[in-house]
């Protein structure tokens, strides 16, 4: 999913649902940008200890992995209310005024929902490009007003920090240390015990990994269904 196969014909769209897994769409339910930004940009750091226990006076340290913190992704949106552009204009903003717009935004991304009690779980859609993040920050500028003062024109400087359900982020690490929490996709033929066998170098941690993943009988595996694999207690508890 390269940067270039975004520039495509389709309509930048934003996603809302109630759930992190993306499942439950939220009212509304999406949003297409007026106009394709020009560019997307994407954040990543990654965190090192080495910095922090840096003596006074001692040689440089090796950066030793922490953590890596959730991505982000900016982009800038522009709503006109001149007519300028009616083909980008969706169904659902037709015939909105800039106002409007910003509010519908501002419900779909800022808002908190009162059922889930905070804002929206996002996905931004653009071509093969996608997305999963809820918004960070938003700054608004004004651009254009008509006589009375009612706004024309405004630019949308949008950046989401990435979010994902616990399940995806662990299957995409890709975790195998028993020290680990990470997350395993059940195949046709897989059994509690094995999969305890493979991951902890012990089948006697199947009940636990069944109360951990909610099992009511851990003879009972649907392929297909993801089951979380907690890190043991100790080393010695093999």
């Amino acid at each position: 999913m390269g940067l270039p196969s975004l520039f495509k014909l389709e309509k930048l769209r934003i996603e809302a649902y109630l759930d992190v897994d993306r499942r439950r769409p939220a009212d509304p339910a999406r949003m297409d940008a007026m106009f394709n930004p020009t560019s997307l940009e994407r954040g990543h750091t990654v965190a090192y200890e080495s910095a922090r226990r840096q003596g006074l006076n001692t040689p440089g340290r090796p950066a030793r992995y922490a953590y890596t913190p959730q991505g982000t992704l900016s982009l800038k949106l522009v709503f006109d209310g001149t007519g300028v552009d009616t083909i980008g204009t969706t169904a659902l903003l037709e015939g909105l005024g800039v106002k409007q717009r910003i509010a519908t935004f501002e419900k779909l991304c800022l808002r908190m929902n009162g059922s889930i009690h905070e804002p929206h779980f996002l996905r931004v859609r653009w071509g093969e490009f996608s997305f999963d993040g809820r918004l960070q920050t938003l700054g608004i500028r004004y651009t254009l007003f008509d006589e009375s003062g009612d706004p024309l024109r405004a630019e949308l400087d949008v950046q989401l920090v990435e979010d994902k359900s616990e399940k995806k982020i662990f299957r995409e690490a890709g975790k195998s240390s028993p020290d680990l929490t990470h997350a395993r996709v059940v195949k046709a033929g897989d059994t509690l015990p094995l999969l305890c066998r493979e991951i902890y170098g012990s089948s006697r941690h199947y009940l636990k990994v069944a109360r951990d993943n909610g099992l009511d009988d851990f003879r009972v595996l649907v392929p297909g269904q993801t089951l979380l694999f907690a890190p043991l207690p100790t080393q010695g508890g093999r």
